[in-house]
């Protein structure tokens, strides 16, 4: 019995947890209709140090089961990854599907811990920093937040919502600072991630003709058989391009016969342009949207892509740690849409297995105990020999 309970950890995972059912309610889709994103935390009765590949698989199996991870993708690909991991075993999550690791992990190679901290290569992700503090009232600090965001890069900030059946109380000043004040774009884990692989391998297709009295620029950005295969879990996510366009005065942008919002000064992903003036024309849309942009000169430049979506100088995640139920974590910000989660969630533990090692040594011994009793009956075994010496 014992070293049943031993050499089958995955077995005994699946019986001592309960699923979070609110991942399978509209809830769910309220989330991510505000941009939100669903990622791994953990899984009870499963080690990340014993063994980081079976909690990887069986946590991407759990979300997989129940919801997409987010609006523009539907594979899992952020995790909580614990201090103390090695690069072997960070590579073995990453070969279940969970690209970005997080956060504060102790790995040698870094993302965004400070605003200089950027990324250049993939394993950069496996220790995704932690920046702007905590949301949590008292700890957490605006001053803090707004410090991190004016220096720029990504704010990835922390977020527990309850300890045990405590409520996490968070800072109201935070919380009215990002949705009111903050020149960033809200964002997540992987959009961040798949926004940053498009500036690692792109190519895109351009042309101008005339047309009645002015000038129609075709534009798409392509999607590549060598793009994909070098990051299949990337999703399609809208990529900001900067196109220069003169002096020219824009006419329209549109796709497909139908015009693109124009989303100067929004802050969540979406499709769509904006432009200011004599500046550059930033135009953001997934691979494969055939885009014309009418013109009155037919002078332009495509002059590549911008750090962030929308030309934003920041972005601002914030990761809701150990998520084991959806709706106590997330209904105070029902009616908050300028807060964007990357929810890692891991099912509730139970308590119904962790009597069994204690069992089957109790077992065990009575098993020893009453067969030493019948061989004495018998005058055989150890007691009743020393019954005959004495």
């Amino acid at each position: 019995m014992i070293l049943c309970l031993v050499f089958t950890p995955a077995s005994l995972a699946e019986e001592n947890w309960d699923e979070d059912g609110w991942l399978n309610t509209n809830l769910v889709q309220e989330r991510l209709n505000n941009g939100d994103e669903f990622g791994c935390y953990g899984i009870p009765g499963l080690s990340w140090q014993a063994d980081p590949g079976a909690v990887a698989a069986e946590c991407r199996n759990y979300i997989q089961q129940r919801t997409v991870a987010n609006a523009w993708g539907e594979n899992p690909i952020s995790t909580y990854s614990p201090n103390g991991l090695t690069m072997s075993q960070h590579q073995i999550i990453s070969q279940q599907g969970f690209v970005i690791h997080g956060d504060v992990n102790g790995l040698d190679y870094t993302a965004w811990h400070n605003s200089t901290d950027q990324p250049t290569d993939l394993w950069d992700w496996f220790n995704l920093g932690r920046r702007g503090g905590s949301l949590e009232q008292i700890i957490g600090s605006v001053d803090d937040v707004k410090a991190a965001v004016e220096e720029g890069g990504l704010v990835n900030m922390y977020w527990i919502g309850r300890v045990n059946e405590a409520t996490i109380r968070h800072d109201s000043d935070i919380e009215d600072y990002i949705a009111n004040e903050a020149d960033a774009w809200l964002t997540t884990w992987g959009q961040a991630w798949s926004y940053w692989t498009k500036s690692r391998c792109y190519e895109f297709d351009h042309s101008i003709s005339p047309e009645d009295g002015n000038y129609v620029i075709s534009f798409e950005s392509l999607i590549k058989e060598q793009c994909t295969e070098l990051f299949p879990e990337r999703w399609n996510v809208p990529v900001t391009w900067m196109i220069d366009l003169g002096q020219a005065e824009l006419i329209s942008v549109e796709s497909h016969g139908e015009s693109l919002e124009d989303i100067t000064n929004k802050r969540h992903t979406q499709e769509g342009y904006s432009k200011a003036g004599n500046q550059y024309l930033h135009l953001s849309v997934i691979d494969g949207r055939s885009v014309n942009i009418t013109v009155e000169s037919e002078y332009y430049d495509i002059m590549g892509i911008s750090q962030f979506w929308n030309n934003h100088t920041s972005a601002i995640t914030i990761a809701a740690h150990e998520t084991t139920d959806l709706f106590k974590w997330s209904k105070r910000f029902v009616d908050q849409d300028n807060l964007v989660f990357t929810w890692l969630v891991e099912p509730r533990a139970v308590d119904s297995a962790d009597w069994l090692p204690y069992a089957a040594l109790g077992v065990g011994a009575v098993a020893i105990l009453s067969m030493l009793v019948i061989l004495k009956r018998e005058g055989l075994g150890p007691l009743a020999k020393q019954k005959s010496e004495q």
